[in-house]
């Protein structure tokens, strides 16, 4: 594993989390009809300010415990189960077309009386939401262990790419929304929701094996 590798794999990774349907991309459709483009980038910088902030937390606080041998081991094995099952479950979702792309024809401008800020509302939606404390939990801290070994590079590789392509995304989504058409079709949406899905499987298995190879070579 490679600083470059760290960060293209986290790139998809995330863009794989950020594509799916949630709070953030609901926010994002609402906020945008509000402020325009802008509320997109804002929202994810809210959303960075707070994962920058876990970050931190981790590398006072438990960088020094995650680089345990055992720790380590067992945060990539739970987080390559979950990897793979997550992958596993977009991919068949997408095949059998269970996952949809909302339409962003009809959205209007509104008032932006009464509105939370863009940034705020991105802490507070990333904050509330249960799979953000799950990816977290599982996926995120595994690749901050592995990361940890190319110390605070290998960390920022994680999070300018990780931090990326929500970016890229969520400013897609809002430039659809300003336009007033949609940017993207719900037959390219399913193709790469389950090219994101056979790669979310296949880096599972990757967290796996390293967990496997890696209990091995304590053992011997």
């Amino acid at each position: 594993m490679t600083l470059w590798y760290i960060f293209f794999t986290a790139v998809v990774v995330g863009l794989s989390g950020a594509m799916m349907p949630g709070p953030l991309l609901t926010v994002t459709i609402t906020e945008t009809a509000r402020r325009g483009f802008i509320a997109g980038p804002l929202l994810i910088l809210g959303h960075a300010i707070l994962e920058g902030a876990l970050l931190i937390a981790l590398g006072l606080g438990l960088g020094s415990f995650l680089i345990e041998p055992a720790v380590s081991i067992s945060i990539a094995m739970i987080g390559g189960l979950f990897l793979a099952w997550m992958g596993f479950q977009m991919a068949k979702d997408s095949y059998h077309e269970r996952v949809k792309l909302k339409d962003f024809e009809d959205i209007e401008p509104t008032s932006q009386s009464n509105s939370m800020h863009p940034i705020l509302a991105g802490i507070l939606v990333s904050l509330s939401n249960p799979y953000w404390t799950l990816w977290w939990a599982t996926i995120g801290l595994g690749y901050i262990t592995m990361s940890l070994k190319y110390g605070l590079a290998g960390i920022i590789s994680f999070f300018i790419g990780h931090i990326l392509a929500d970016l890229g995304w969520y400013s897609m989504v809002s430039a659809g929304v300003v336009s007033g058409k949609r940017f993207l079709t719900q037959g390219v949406y399913r193709i790469i929701i389950i090219i994101c899905g056979v790669f979310l499987l296949f880096l599972g298995v990757s967290f796996i094996y390293y967990g496997l190879t890696s209990t091995l070579s304590l053992n011997h």
